[in-house]
């Protein structure tokens, strides 16, 4: 006897549930509720973790050229001395609050590319965002992400969401948009849970039980009223089964995380990661880079959050055995001005570094540090396009021809040893 729409409302799955669906689900939901009936282990795949810094870094103060005259003059108030950065070479150091990327690029766990952006900058938030998560130029609101797209060409990846973004308040990035997968964008297990309408305790259990049953027995055709019945339960029990067995579970941390929400998020991410899921991209946010006023407190606490956040996540994997397939990617959508404004802070810019951690990265600084008194705009000229970053994520570590994903060449970048 195949489930009924009245017997899953039944089930206390009311209009949010079903509507939480959508007008399709993907495959990925079905596969990962037989791999939870079948209990199967999962196949460890590599696992790129990105991070987007949201608000425009101001790239000159996290890099810092603290040898540069042009970098004082340009900023007497907001100018890092000499002295408190923590030195990289004898040209460039990190931020004083980046100890842990300082402890990172000593234990080869950090990559540092330099003067990362695009032909013909933009300057608006939205726009440059659209280009960095897009990997366009021409500005096509139908593009769907490059991630997306990338996702798209994998094959063989049975089991769970190709991708999963978790956030608060931040919607699905658009770079993982527009794709044939469909990609969950959650912010905790219990959020999750309530937009789908489920409820809490043996109730819950219930219903998780109901659902597996309905799974097992529903046998619409492609279509039909039943399919999607089928379909609904499936992302329902899919999604929240295979949560609620993590959450209750929960490896514990190997390393100490701080109190920041950036690295909740990272906690939650290393947690699914050594719970097996087959995930390959999970995608974050840290907020709050618009410094235009105000910025040298408002950055450092930034980068406070961003270095422990990440250093405690990198530790965490690695005490756990599952830091050789996890590379992290940290960008901005564009960096800040070489002037500083009147009123302690900087505007848009463009160039900006963009870093990768990992076991598998090749350490150290890529590329030459933007030229300070050749500027276009009265902004340095970027030295890197990120499109040869993603190339080369996307040939040496996703397994993706960066070409078709890309449509066109672009020259990898040797900052990866997993290729």
């Amino acid at each position: 006897m195949h489930p009924t729409r009245r017997e899953m409302l039944r089930l206390g799955l009311g209009s949010s549930a079903l509507l939480a669906c959508g007008p399709t689900v993907p495959l990925f939901l079905a596969r990962s509720a037989n791999a939870l009936a079948n209990d199967r282990p999962a196949a460890k795949g590599r696992i790129l973790v990105v991070v987007q810094l949201d608000g425009g870094n101001d790239g000159l103060n996290t890099v810092v050229p603290y040898r540069d005259d042009e970098y004082r003059k340009r900023r007497p108030k907001l100018a890092i001395p000499a002295d408190e950065v923590r030195k990289v070479d004898d040209q460039v150091g990190l931020h004083p609050m980046l100890e842990p990327f300082s402890r990172l690029l000593e234990q080869d766990r950090l990559a540092i590319v330099q003067g990362v952006g695009y032909p013909n900058p933009n300057r608006s938030h939205f726009e440059s965002m659209a280009i960095w998560q897009t990997a366009k130029t021409d500005m096509d609101k139908s593009t769907p992400g490059w991630l997306a797209r990338a996702l798209d060409r994998r094959t063989g990846q049975d089991g769970d969401a190709a991708g999963l973004h978790l956030h608060e308040a931040f919607p699905l990035p658009r770079a993982l948009s527009g794709g044939r997968q469909v990609v969950p964008s959650i912010a905790r297990l219990e959020q999750f849970r309530r937009r789908l309408g489920m409820t809490e305790g043996t109730e819950a259990a219930s219903q998780i039980e109901a659902l597996d049953r309905l799974a097992r027995q529903a046998r619409g055709e492609p279509g039909s009223p039943l399919q999607f019945v089928e379909r609904c339960s499936l992302i329902t029990y899919a999604s929240s089964a295979r949560l609620e067995r993590i959450q209750q579970d929960q490896p514990t941390a190997k390393a100490a995380y701080p109190e920041f929400y950036l690295a909740q998020r990272l906690q939650w991410i290393a947690q699914l990661i050594k719970a097996d899921l087959t995930t390959a991209i999970y995608y974050t946010h840290l907020d709050g880079f618009d410094t235009h006023s105000g910025q040298l407190p408002r950055h450092a606490d930034l980068m406070r959050e961003l270095g422990a956040s990440l250093g405690a996540f990198l530790d965490d994997l690695k005490k756990a055995g599952e830091s050789e397939r996890v590379v992290v990617l940290v960008f901005s959508e564009f960096g800040r001005r070489l002037n500083e404004n009147d009123s302690g802070g900087t505007d848009h810019g463009t160039a900006a570094p963009v870093f990768l951690l990992g076991e598998q990265v090749e350490a150290g600084l890529h590329g030459p540090y933007p030229d300070l008194t050749r500027l276009e705009d009265g902004d340095p000229i970027h030295v890197v396009d990120f499109r040869r970053i993603y190339a080369t994520v996307l040939d040496q570590w996703l397994e993706v021809p960066h070409r078709d994903i890309l449509g066109t060449a672009f020259a990898p970048l040797p900052v990866l040893r997993g290729g």
